[in-house]
């Protein structure tokens, strides 16, 4: 599972990347910047782990991570190749979910000046650019394909029928400017026919606000508006002062642990960027514990036992024959895995047990 970074030319885009992946010197100040994606693992913070060390001391500890692209700026008519537009939008369908950076700050961070690609400051403008622009791009896709669609379904074909009945669905709300995630499609069939469009505007969107340095909670009326509009859609939004944070990821443990002392901070922004992106593509994390690593693995939520096993090694998931399964209050209590089966916690679950956040695992297979 990959997320993609989008927004306009200079609005923290590639800062946050950077800061977020560690990735070292920051963009150039300029629109296309970084003209390929760049791609970065972004370990996921989770304190779970920590605690689970505390009782089975391992030889290494592996956070579940996410993969993340950053997309060059996008700019107004990208949709008909503007800005190297068409590039962009392909590397956009290539991701699970989108992470669009919205400019909310009012001052020049640094003093520096970045011009705003408009010439002024309107969050929701920017939005409506990005999602303009990513509608439109849909658009083209669907109305390339219905008269092709139409004529397959003439055969009866359930496959052909299905996609065409979907292309029906997304046609109207993409020329009235709504995005395909807005369509609702619920049968088996057409579901599958909708995931093989790869429609941008399918995707799941979490709002990033790029703030202020005295505003680190986004309180500001830019922010609000950006917070209102994302609850219309049903989405996640998150605060990021991608300055700050750039320089944090840069500092050791010591250093960054008095600076986010002296920001009020419990723990750098980035970290709720990362669990917000991963709530936002479904995903959720299970572990394995051993003398030799104490890892977070990652699978979407709903996901069985057998195919939890099947993210360690196909294998797994071939010859699985059940799961050992405690939580993390049990190892709490009862402090090692032997005081918890002794005192019956340890529960044995088969094919059919559907995964829970936070399930420590043993999975017995045959190959």
């Amino acid at each position: 599972m990959e997320a993609g970074i989008v927004g306009l030319p200079n609005v923290g885009k590639s800062t946050l990347f950077n800061a977020l992946t560690k990735a070292g010197a920051l963009a150039a100040n300029y629109p296309f910047a970084t003209i390929e994606p760049n791609v970065g693992i972004v370990p996921i913070p989770d304190p779970r782990l920590e605690t689970i060390t505390k009782y089975i001391p391992p030889q290494k500890v592996i956070p579940a991570a996410l993969r993340l692209v950053d997309i060059a700026g996008i700019v107004k008519g990208a949709s008909v190749g503007e800005g190297l537009g068409n590039k962009f939008l392909s590397h956009i369908r290539e991701v699970d979910a989108i992470l669009q950076v919205v400019r909310c700050f009012t001052k020049a961070p640094g003093g520096e000046e970045i011009l705003h690609v408009s010439g002024s400051l309107d969050p929701m403008r920017d939005i409506d650019i990005i999602n303009t622009e990513l509608i439109l791009a849909d658009l083209q896709t669907v109305e390339g394909s219905m008269s092709k669609s139409e004529r397959a379904a003439k055969s009866g074909k359930a496959e052909d029928v299905a996609r065409y009945e979907v292309l029906k669905k997304y046609l109207p709300a993409l020329s009235a400017g709504k995005p395909a995630r807005a369509v609702k499609i619920d049968e088996p069939d057409q579901i599958k026919q909708a995931k093989q469009l790869s429609l941008i505007t399918a995707k799941r969107v979490l709002y990033v606000m790029n703030v202020d340095e005295d505003d680190l909670q986004g309180q500001n009326e830019l922010c609000k508006k950006v917070r209102a509009h994302a609850e219309s859609e049903h989405a996640e939004v998150v605060p990021v002062c991608a300055k700050i944070e750039s320089e944090l990821s840069m500092m050791a443990d010591g250093e960054r642990q008095e600076i986010l002392e002296a920001l009020g901070l419990a723990e750098p922004a980035l970290a709720a960027v990362a669990h917000a992106a991963y709530r936002t593509l479904g995903l959720q994390s299970y572990f394995t514990a051993g003398e030799k690593e104490v890892r977070a693995w990652t699978v979407p939520v709903g996901a069985t036992a057998p195919q939890a096993a099947g993210v360690i090694h196909t294998d797994f998931e071939k010859g699985f024959i059940r799961v050992e399964v405690y939580t993390l209050a049990d190892l709490e209590k009862h402090r090692s895995e032997k005081a918890i089966k002794e005192a019956g916690r340890m529960r044995v679950e088969g094919k059919d047990y559907i995964m829970k956040d936070g399930d420590i695992c043993h999975f017995l297979f045959n190959v």
